[in-house]
């Protein structure tokens, strides 16, 4: 393997340097190739759309590894760039543009949304009864095959170049595009800030505003949201129950 220095670290996968301007993603031992491979089809089903995204390449092996090559975007996330310049209205503005871009695409050829919200109600919470009252929420929510990132927040835009750029497509889908507007909303502002946090009432109010700001500049209320975003809360403990 031809890799150079590591360049980044996540949760699942650690990012090298490339040949040719590109990069590695290279999941942990033990990440579910089944995974893996989603990501992989996911990528590849976007490439060639007309939003900013590092296009994806091929799938490698490296021992117990997998691997995608991607194109190389140099830069910093607008989570710490708003962080560092604690300018909210203009990462709201950045995070609606883009958003906008990936959201005028159509797409079939991945999952749909409603399946990744059944597939995640923590049963094992949940009475029988309060099963079927999630399924029939999700079922009264619209279709669609508009492109739905599934994942979009401030840590998955990169900023290179003065230009935003989406990255990670594990959770890609197709649905009306208010889930996915009501995601961003939940990644936003209703993600848990730990108790004993510094400043957290601050960073509290920091979420709540940037999430308000983001509505207004993709045009959206949160009248219209309310429905995908209950559900996408009672499902939540099923998706990330450590959370």
């Amino acid at each position: 393997m031809n890799s150079g220095k590591i360049i980044g670290v996540g949760y699942t996968a650690s990012v090298y340097e490339w040949e040719g301007n590109k990069v590695l993603k290279l999941f942990n031992t033990g990440y579910p190739n089944e995974s893996a491979e989603s990501e992989y089809h996911n990528a590849m089903a976007i490439r060639d759309m007309n939003f900013s995204k590092p296009k994806a390449y091929e799938m490698i092996s490296y021992k117990e590894q997998n691997g995608i090559i991607y194109d190389r975007v140099e830069g910093e996330s607008l989570l710490d760039w708003v962080m560092k310049t604690g300018d909210l209205q203009e990462c709201a503005i950045c995070m609606a543009k883009l958003h906008k871009s990936i959201l005028q695409n159509e797409i079939s050829n991945v999952p749909n949304y409603k399946d990744f919200l059944r597939y995640h109600i923590p049963n094992t919470l949940l009475s029988l009864e309060e099963q079927k009252e999630i399924l029939q929420m999700i079922d009264k929510l619209s279709d669609g095959n508009t492109l739905c990132h599934g994942d979009y927040h401030v840590g998955n835009i990169l900023i290179g170049g003065g230009q935003p750029y989406v990255i990670d497509f594990m959770n890609i889908c197709h649905g009306n595009y208010l889930y996915d507007v009501a995601r961003t909303v939940f990644l936003t502002e209703y993600t848990p800030v730990p108790p004993e946090t510094k400043d957290r009432d601050m960073i509290l109010h920091f979420k709540k505003t940037l999430s308000d700001l983001y509505l207004m500049q993709m045009n959206v209320t949160r009248e219209m949201i309310k429905d995908y975003l209950s559900v996408i809360i009672a499902v939540r403990k099923g998706e990330c129950p450590n959370e």
